[in-house]
């Protein structure tokens, strides 16, 4: 055999060798390269996956609950007192209506039931009160701000299928002093996820005051007007935690509060007397035909012990 081709045979014998080797090291370094990405994409699709239970798992929407009074001057209904409090329903645009105090969980409030048209024809329920039964004249002039706690509920479906009150929102105005009306500010709240509202807080400012526009202490009747418009759904207004503020942000006392009850006027006074009357005439009338009748029997009896007495003769 001649030597060269022998050596040329064993080099290629060899190359082919070198070659092979490196072919399946290139493999292995493929298949190893590729086993952390498909971990990567699993854990990738496991946290994907879990994202949407973590939402599921939040807790549902809790319906507001009734805000109770906090100052010691507050006008809380609690013994069912509304001597103060009237529907305005003459205006052109007024919503038609009563007022009346209910009991929400427990917490009694003023309520413009509505008589069931307000949504459909686009009314304005409005609630008046007068201040002047509730503050004596000299604090009637001192107040500055009114605060309170406004409320709806939903007595229909008419929101998208859904007995909710939806956007509630209105506004107040007062009368002052020299016949003039005052407008205050804006109020808003809402309700999507339940049948009756959380409180939205409404405070009413006199802004005006130093050039007379608020309440005197000559003034016999200091009315405010609480008014909602916009209703999304046919349902009823509330109102409850009323205190008026003088300039300093203090809270002004009341005459007539939840705690003290109604007034008691002179007509009242005199149904009164007349039924007390009433109830002592009988017990009199009463009287007087006992002794009546008495006298009779004892007359009878002396008769017949006389007549007793001319027969045994």
């Amino acid at each position: 055999m001649d030597m060269k081709k022998l050596i040329a045979g064993i080099a290629a014998l060899a190359l082919a060798s070198a070659m092979t080797g490196c072919g399946s090291s290139e493999s292995s370094s493929s298949s190893e390269s590729e086993a952390p990405t498909e971990a990567a994409t699993e854990e990738a699709t496991e946290e994907a996956t879990e994202a949407p239970t973590e939402e599921e798992t939040e807790p549902e929407p809790e319906p507001s609950h009734p805000v109770e009074a906090s100052d010691p001057n507050t006008v809380d209904f609690s013994d069912g007192n509304f001597s103060f409090a009237s529907p305005k329903t003459e205006d052109a645009d007024s919503a038609q209506g009563t007022v009346e105090i209910v009991e929400v969980e427990g917490n009694p409030m003023l309520r413009f039931t509505d008589d069931g048209s307000n949504f459909a024809n686009g009314t304005v329920q409005k609630i008046q009160i007068d201040a002047a039964q509730l503050l004596a004249p000299e604090d009637l002039a001192k107040v500055r701000s009114i605060e309170l706690d406004i409320y709806a509920d939903a007595t229909s479906d008419a929101f998208e299928g859904n007995q909710v009150p939806g956007w509630l929102g209105g506004g107040g105005g007062a009368n002052v002093a020299g016949d003039k009306w005052y407008d205050f500010g804006e109020w808003s709240g809402g309700e999507y996820n339940f049948e009756m509202s959380g409180a939205a807080h409404a405070e009413f400012k006199f802004l005006l005051a130093a050039g007379g526009q608020c309440w005197d202490e000559t003034m016999t009747e200091a009315t405010f007007l609480v008014m909602r418009w916009g209703a999304q759904n046919e349902g009823n207004l509330y109102i409850d935690n009323i205190v008026f503020y003088d300039e300093d942000g203090n809270s002004l006392p009341l005459t007539l509060s939840g705690a003290e009850g109604a007034e008691v006027t002179d007509e009242d006074a005199g149904d009164a007397e007349q039924a007390e009357d009433t109830a002592e005439e009988p017990a009199e009338d009463t009287a007087a035909e006992g002794e009546e009748a008495a006298e009779e029997t004892a007359e009878d009896t002396t008769e017949a012990e006389t007549e007793s007495e001319e027969t045994a003769e």
